[in-house]
C-alpha cells in the first residue's frame, strides 16, 4: 500500500507539472505600461489634406481571442461573423485637417466593433466594417461632419480578402456580400463516412509545412460555405444593391479603370489537403459589368508542384494597366517556374486589350524573375523590378511597354544593400481611383529610410527618369528620425512628416522643406513617460571573421556608470551573400521606444541591460550558407558579449539569450553549441528541421539534399548538450509555417529525457504571435521570473 501511495503521489506530481494554471501577472509597473493606451494608427487622405487617426486596444481580452474559429484551408474563420478571425479591436476614429482645424470625431456607438477604415478617393468619406450579432455590416462616414451610418442591410464577407473597395464616383463600392438564401452552415457528421486517404503516384510536390489545412470532407463543405460571396455594387447613400454575376468563391475582383469590365479570380473544386486556399484550383476571368464572362485568362489546377522558391507556370500577377481604359498585363515564366534552370530569360510580359477577343501580345522578355510594376503618370511608361535569385540582386528598369527597346536600368544593387537603397517611389491616388507615381514632367519622387553607419536618416529625393539626375529635398538630422508621409496638398515645398526622437513620442507635422520649420498636426502623448529617461545607444563591434555587427543597447533610466548589469540579448538571424552588406547598420538609436506586447524591452524596467536586435548574420553562398550557421551565430554572440563586457556595463556570467520564431531556433542552438549564456528563452520556435524537410527560412535544399546540415542546425539533435535552463513558450494555435507547437513539445521532452532544465508554456488560443492581454502579461511574467531565477540571481562561483 505504501508503494502504491508513493506511485500515486509521483503520478499526481507529474500531472501537476503539466496542469493548466491561472494566468500570471508581471510586476505592476509592467502591467501599467502594457495597459497604457497606444498611439493611434494614422492614414493620410488621398487628397493629402487630412490625417485619419484610428484608436485601438493595445491588447484585446483573451475572451476575444478565444472566440470559436475554424482552422480550414489555411484560414481562421469566425463562423458567427462569416469573417476572418478578429485579433485587433479598433475603438475610435478621428479626422485631423493638416490646416490646423479642430479634429472631427466619427460618431460610433459605444459597443462598435469596427475594422480598419478606408478613405474614398476624394477624401470626403471613409468606409469600414462593423461586426454585429448576425454578421458584418458595411458603414460609411462623412469625414467633414463625423456622421456615420450603416449602408443598407448588406452583410459583407472578408473570408478570402478585402470585402469592399471604393468606385470612382466616390459614392458606390464594389462589395463581396453574403449571398441571399444561402441557408444554414453544414452540420458536422455524427458518424464518419470512412477513413481519410491520401495518395501520391510519382509527381514531385515539395510543399512547405503549412498549417490550418483542410483535413476532411466536412472541412471542404465548411470552406465552400463560408468563402462563397456575391459581388455587388452598393450605393453608400441609398443602400441600393446591384448584384454582379452569380455567387462564387471570389479570391479577388476589381474593376477596369473605365469600370466596364471586372477582373475576377475565383476558386474551384477539387480542393487540396496539402496547400492553403491561395494555391487551390482557380480561374481568372474578365467579366462585363453585369457579370457575364467575356474572356477566360487562365484556368489552374491545384498548385502543389511549384518548384522550391519558384513560381507557377501560365499567366500570373494579372492586373489592369494604369491609365488605360481596359488593358490587362501579366507575366509568364519562360523557365517552367524553376529557378534552377539555366535560361537566357526568366519571364515575359504579356498584354491583352478590350474587348478581349484577340490573342495576348508579348511586350518584352525579362532576364530575371519579375518582381513588380510601378506605373508612372504617363501612359505605357513603367518601372519594372526584377530579382536575380543567384546573386540576391534587384534590378529596376524604366521602360515604355509600347516601345520595349526604350528599356533603361535605373537601379541595380543587392537586395541587402541598405546603404545604397534608392528608396521607394512616392505615389498619388487620383480622384477617380487611379494610383500612379507622383510625377512632374520627367521627375518622380523617392522616399527611403536612409540607412547609414550612424543609423537610419530618412530622406526625400527627386529623380529625373530620362537623365537619372537626382536632387535631395530633405534628409532627417542625426538626432531624430523624421519620415516622409506625403506632400501637403498639392505642394512640393511642404510635406507631412512623422517626427520622433529618443525622448519625443512620434507626432505628425507639416514640414517646410526649405526652412525646416514644423507646424504640429497632432499632439500624441508618451504612453510610458516613466521610461523616457532610459538610455539608448547604437553599439558596433566585429565578429572574429571581420564581419561588422551592431545592436541597440538599452540601460535603465537610473543606470550608474560602472555598474555591471545582467544582460538580455534579443536577436533574429538574417542571411547575406557578402560581409559588406551583412555589416550595415539598420534601424536608429534616435527613434522613440515603444513598449508593446511581450517586448523584451520590459527587462529594462527590472534592472537588466538589453541588447536589442543584435545582428546575427549568416553570410555566404545562398546554396550552402547554413553549413556554417552554428559557427556564425556563436561567433556573433561571443562578439556581442565581449563588446559589452569591455564597456563595463554587463556581468558576462549573467547573460540571457532570447528570440521569437527563427530567433527561438537561434536561441536553442546557442545553448546547445556554446557556454556563453546563463539561460535562454525561446518563443514559438522550430527545433527539429527534419519536420520542415523542404526548406526553412531561405534554405534552398531539402533534407535529402543536405541531411548533415539539417541535423547539425537542429537543436533537437543536441538536446543532450543543452545544459543551461531553457524556457519555451508557444501558442497553442500557432499558424506559422513550420513552427507547429509540437516543435516545442518535443524539444521539452528531449531535454527532460536527458536531465536538462526546461519549462514549457503553451498559451491557449494564441497563434504565432501573442494577442490576448492575459497571454501577453503571462508571457512577460514567465520571462522575468525565469531570468531572475537563472540569470540575475544566479549563484556564480567567486561571488561574494
Amino acid at each position: 500500500m505504501k508503494r502504491l501511495l508513493t506511485s500515486l503521489c509521483l503520478v499526481v506530481g507529474v500531472l501537476t507539472a503539466f496542469a493548466q494554471t491561472p494566468y500570471k501577472l508581471p510586476p505592476k509597473e509592467v502591467v501599467n505600461i502594457v495597459d497604457a493606451a497606444p498611439t493611434p494608427f494614422a492614414a493620410m487622405s488621398p487628397r493629402n489634406d487630412a490625417l485619419m487617426l484610428v484608436e485601438y486596444l493595445s491588447q484585446p481580452p483573451i475572451a476575444m481571442v478565444a472566440q470559436p474559429f475554424l482552422r480550414i484551408g489555411g484560414l481562421r474563420i469566425d463562423p458567427a461573423l462569416n469573417a476572418r478571425q478578429r485579433l485587433t479591436r479598433y475603438t475610435g476614429i478621428s479626422i485631423k485637417k493638416i490646416s490646423g482645424a479642430s479634429s472631427v470625431r466619427i460618431e460610433l456607438s459605444a459597443d462598435a466593433k469596427i475594422g480598419m477604415p478606408v478613405w474614398s478617393y476624394d477624401g470626403k468619406k471613409i468606409a469600414f466594417a462593423n461586426d454585429v450579432g448576425d454578421g458584418v455590416e458595411l458603414w460609411v462616414a462623412d469625414a467633414a461632419t463625423g456622421k456615420a451610418h450603416a449602408v443598407g442591410t448588406v452583410r459583407i464577407n472578408d473570408v478570402l480578402g478585402a470585402s469592399f473597395e471604393w468606385l470612382k464616383d466616390n459614392t458606390s463600392l464594389l462589395v463581396r456580400t453574403i449571398p441571399q438564401g444561402r441557408g444554414k452552415a453544414p452540420e458536422a457528421p455524427k458518424v464518419p463516412i470512412g477513413p481519410i486517404i491520401e495518395e501520391t503516384y510519382g509527381k514531385v510536390s515539395k510543399t512547405a509545412t503549412f498549417q490550418d489545412l483542410l483535413k476532411t470532407p466536412y472541412d471542404e463543405q465548411l470552406f465552400a460555405y463560408y468563402s462563397l460571396s456575391q459581388l455587388a455594387v452598393v450605393n453608400s447613400q441609398t443602400g441600393d444593391v446591384k448584384n454582379i454575376g452569380k455567387p462564387a468563391m471570389i479570391l479577388s475582383a476589381n474593376f477596369s479603370p473605365d469600370e466596364q469590365y471586372l477582373l475576377v479570380t475565383r476558386l474551384n473544386t477539387p480542393f487540396s489537403y496539402r496547400v492553403p486556399y491561395f494555391n487551390f484550383a482557380q480561374t481568372t476571368e474578365v467579366w462585363d459589368a453585369k457579370g457575364s464572362v467575356v474572356k477566360m485568362i487562365v484556368d489552374l489546377l491545384v498548385q502543389d508542384e511549384i518548384p522550391t522558391q519558384g513560381v507557377r507556370t501560365g499567366p500570373r500577377a494579372i492586373r489592369w494597366q494604369a491609365l488605360q481604359n481596359a488593358k490587362l498585363v501579366w507575366v509568364e515564366a519562360l523557365d517552367g517556374g524553376d529557378p534552377m534552370k539555366k535560361v537566357p530569360n526568366r519571364d515575359k510580359i504579356m498584354s491583352l486589350v478590350a474587348p478581349f477577343n484577340g490573342s495576348p501580345v508579348e511586350s518584352m522578355k525579362l532576364q530575371h524573375r519579375y518582381q513588380g510594376f510601378e506605373w508612372t503618370a504617363k501612359k505605357d511608361e513603367v518601372l519594372v523590378h526584377e530579382f536575380d535569385r543567384d546573386r540576391r540582386w534587384r534590378t529596376t528598369s524604366f521602360v515604355n511597354l509600347a516601345k520595349p527597346e526604350t528599356k533603361k536600368v535605373i537601379f541595380d544593387l543587392s537586395v541587402n544593400d541598405a546603404y545604397n537603397d534608392p528608396g521607394n517611389p512616392i505615389y498619388e491616388t487620383r480622384i477617380d481611383g487611379e494610383s500612379v507615381l507622383l510625377q512632374d514632367g520627367d521627375w518622380i519622387y523617392l522616399r527611403g529610410r536612409g540607412a547609414s553607419e550612424q543609423g537610419d536618416r530618412p530622406f526625400i529625393d527627386k529623380m529625373n527618369l530620362k537623365s537619372l539626375k537626382k536632387e535631395r529635398l530633405y534628409r532627417s538630422d542625426d538626432k531624430s528620425v523624421e519620415q516622409f508621409i506625403a506632400f501637403a496638398g498639392n505642394s512640393r515645398t511642404q510635406a507631412v512628416t512623422r517626427y520622433e526622437s529618443k525622448t519625443e513620442v512620434p507626432n505628425y507635422y507639416v514640414l517646410d522643406l526649405s526652412s525646416k520649420k514644423r507646424k504640429a498636426i497632432t499632439d500624441l502623448k508618451d504612453p510610458a513617460p516613466q521610461l523616457t529617461g532610459m538610455r539608448k545607444e547604437l553599439v558596433k563591434y566585429n565578429r572574429s571573421d571581420g564581419v561588422a555587427l551592431s545592436g541597440t543597447l538599452y540601460l535603465p533610466p537610473n543606470y550608474k556608470e560602472g555598474t555591471r548589469l545582467p544582460l538580455l540579448i534579443w536577436a533574429y538571424p538574417l542571411e547575406y551573400s557578402d560581409a559588406g552588406t551583412a555589416g550595415q547598420v539598420r534601424g536608429s538609436p534616435n527613434s522613440f521606444t515603444f513598449f508593446r506586447g511581450p517586448s523584451p524591452l520590459f527587462f529594462v524596467t527590472q534592472g537588466y541591460a538589453v541588447l536589442m536586435d543584435a545582428t546575427m548574420p549568416v553570410v555566404g553562398d545562398p546554396e550552402t550558407m547554413n553549413n556554417t550557421f552554428v559557427e556564425q551565430i556563436v561567433g556573433a554572440a561571443k562578439a556581442a558579449i565581449d563588446k559589452l563586457d569591455g564597456m563595463g556595463v554587463i556581468d558576462r556570467k549573467r547573460v540571457l539569450v532570447s528570440g521569437h520564431s527563427y530567433g527561438a531556433f537561434m536561441t536553442a542552438n546557442l545553448l546547445a553549441h556554446s557556454d556563453l549564456f546563463a539561460a535562454g528563452i525561446a518563443r514559438s520556435g522550430a527545433y527539429n528541421r527534419t519536420l520542415t524537410p523542404f526548406g526553412f527560412q531561405t534554405e534552398r535544399r531539402s533534407f535529402w539534399e543536405a541531411p548533415d546540415t539539417y541535423m547539425k542546425v537542429s537543436p533537437f539533435t543536441y538536446a543532450n548538450k543543452i545544459n543551461e535552463p531553457l524556457l519555451m513558450i508557444h501558442g497553442e494555435a500557432d499558424n506559422n509555417s513550420g513552427t507547429f507547437p509540437i516543435q516545442s513539445e518535443r524539444l521539452y521532452q528531449a531535454m527532460k529525457g536527458n536531465g536538462g532544465t526546461a519549462r514549457l508554456v503553451i498559451l491557449p488560443f494564441e497563434s504565432h504571435g501573442y494577442s490576448g492581454r492575459e497571454s501577453v502579461l503571462h508571457v512577460l511574467a514567465e520571462m522575468l521570473e525565469w531570468a531572475d531565477k537563472y540569470v540575475k540571481n544566479k549563484v556564480v562561483v567567486g561571488d561574494k
